[in-house]
């Protein structure tokens, strides 16, 4: 018995590829927000904070040569000396003296100072109290993806983004043997984070948890949706109105839906790919992402090429944010002006690490005001001419006539050569 070919009606094909050219003919103008790049700012100071401590908890003994240290600036992204860094950051290293070999001279180290030691106790404290959070979102993240297998050293490159503990994987992914399993070899890129068990009650998107909450508090079925907010000043274009309002009208697909039977290009695909970059955000500590990161996970989420489009094609949902060179997704909702409102338990951390760093910030106030208050009354009481005392601005202004004839005088003999 002879079998056709399966093949695919002239109509079909048409409408998908009309489809496809449709939704990447899609433009919108891409609008700077300053209230979300100001949030992205806001943070910039702790970020490089927090990242200065992890190269020192990476050491052995959590000490290092200053000098090595100083080696590593370009990594870390530091600007200033080593030295004055610790000098602006008060409270988060003592630096001492120690050999580095026994019969070297000895050389300036740094360590952790005591109140960064009760910070990084309080930290473990804070990752053992929302463990279950962890490993909800540790799972989502598996559920979400194709296979339900993701790579782990993608997990490993976003776990400061999630907030999952450094040590995750050999310590908290043994410990839920019931989840989890690593499979594959040692080695870059050959090791594997997979499911084993699927949670229904993790089975639920941020999106359709709202759904829920508002049909039972209105008594009436609410269809899970996007919140849609255009940014001030944003104006849409007839054709790319319609294609929202027809976009938006269609039924949501959850990211933890089989999706298997949905042509790539197709207007559901799109709306399951919303859905998921919804979800990695609502996710995130401060529900926004990298794209560069978000990138790496193209197979395991079935990203297309072009998926960063998708964040400026749905700038009531998104803002692609330009800050520091780098594109970053932000969830819109998760934030009011440059306010996160949306808070994540694990940013306690966050919280505790910023007390440490401000009042270390105040201290060091508090040292210049005193050091200047110093120099000015040193000033007062120097400040003598003629057997009357000049006030500190007469003082200046002396010193400066003084500095100005030096310098006609050293013109004048330059002159001579």
């Amino acid at each position: 018995m002879l079998f056709k070919p399966h093949t695919i009606s002239s109509q079909i094909l048409s409408y998908h590829l009309l489809q496809l050219r449709f939704i990447s003919s899609l433009k919108v103008v891409w609008r700077k927000d300053p209230d979300l790049d100001r949030a992205i700012e806001n943070d910039k100071r702790f970020k490089l904070c927090a990242r200065v401590v992890r190269e020192v908890l990476n050491e052995p003994r959590h000490v290092i040569p200053l000098r090595y240290l100083e080696k590593r600036r370009e990594r870390m992204h530091l600007k200033l000396k080593v030295e004055s860094f610790i000098n602006h950051n008060p409270g988060l290293f003592d630096v001492y003296l120690d050999r580095i070999k026994p019969k070297t001279e000895p050389v300036r180290f740094i360590r952790f100072s005591a109140k960064l030691q009760n910070f990084l106790e309080e930290q473990k404290r804070i990752y053992q109290k929302n463990e279950d959070l962890i490993v909800a979102k540790l799972c989502k993240l598996l559920m979400m993806s194709r296979n339900k297998v993701v790579s782990a050293d993608k997990l490993l490159h976003v776990k400061r983004e999630f907030g999952f503990p450094d040590d995750f994987l050999v310590d908290l992914v043994p410990r839920y043997s019931n989840y989890f399993r690593l499979i594959g070899s040692p080695g870059e890129g050959k090791s594997f984070l997979e499911l084993l068990n699927w949670e229904p009650r993790f089975a639920k998107s941020v999106i359709e948890h709202r759904a829920e909450e508002e049909s039972e508090r209105i008594g009436i079925r609410v269809r899970p949706n996007f919140r849609v907010e255009l940014p001030r000043g944003c104006v849409l274009k007839k054709d790319m109105r319609d294609w929202v309002r027809d976009w938006m009208e269609l039924d949501y697909v959850s990211p933890y839906e089989d999706v298997s039977h949905l042509e790539q290009n197709s207007r559901e695909m799109e709306k399951r790919m919303v859905g998921v970059f919804h979800e990695l955000l609502s996710l995130s500590l401060y529900k926004r992402i990298p794209v560069p990161i978000l990138g790496k996970f193209c197979d395991e989420y079935r990203f297309t090429n072009a998926f960063s489009s998708v964040f400026t094609r749905h700038s009531g949902i998104f803002y692609m944010s330009l800050k520091g060179g780098i594109e970053t997704a932000v969830l819109r909702e998760a934030y009011e002006g440059d306010k996160l409102v949306d808070l994540d338990p694990l940013l306690e951390i966050k919280d505790k690490f910023v007390e440490l760093l401000e009042e270390g910030w105040r201290q060091r106030a508090e040292e210049l005001r005193l050091k200047q208050e110093k120099i000015k009354r040193d000033m007062e009481n120097s400040a003598t001419k003629d057997g009357e005392t000049m006030s500190v601005e007469e003082t200046i202004m002396d010193h400066r006539r003084h500095m100005d004839r030096g310098r006609r005088r050293a013109f004048k003999s330059r002159r001579k050569y």
